[in-house]
C-alpha cells in the first residue's frame, strides 16, 4: 500500500525507450471513486517547480505498468515523449 505521498520520491521512467521522464509532481483522484486517475510530472521548462502548470504532463493510471519501492514504470509512445519532453 502507498500513500499518495510516497509517490513524489518515485522517479518515473518510460519502459519503452529508458527515457528517465521525472518525478512525480502531484496525482490526480477521483473523489467520488476514491481512486487514482493519473500522475502529474513536470515536463521541463518550469521555473524552480513553480511556474508553469502547461508543462506538466498527465500520465494516465492505465499507462503505468509498475510500481517499485523507487521508481514507476510506465508504457508511454514516441508521439508523448516528443510533445512532452523534447
Amino acid at each position: 500500500m502507498n500513500r499518495t505521498s510516497d509517490f513524489r520520491e518515485k522517479e518515473v521512467i518510460n519502459i519503452k525507450d529508458g527515457r528517465r521522464l521525472g518525478f512525480v509532481s502531484d496525482v490526480e483522484i477521483n473523489l467520488q471513486s476514491g481512486r487514482i486517475e493519473a500522475i502529474v510530472i513536470p515536463s521541463g521548462g518550469r521555473l524552480l517547480g513553480l511556474i508553469g502548470r502547461d508543462n506538466e504532463c498527465v500520465i494516465p493510471w492505465e499507462k503505468i505498468k509498475k510500481i517499485g519501492e523507487d521508481i514507476i514504470l510506465v508504457e508511454m509512445d514516441d508521439r508523448f515523449i516528443r510533445k512532452h519532453f523534447e
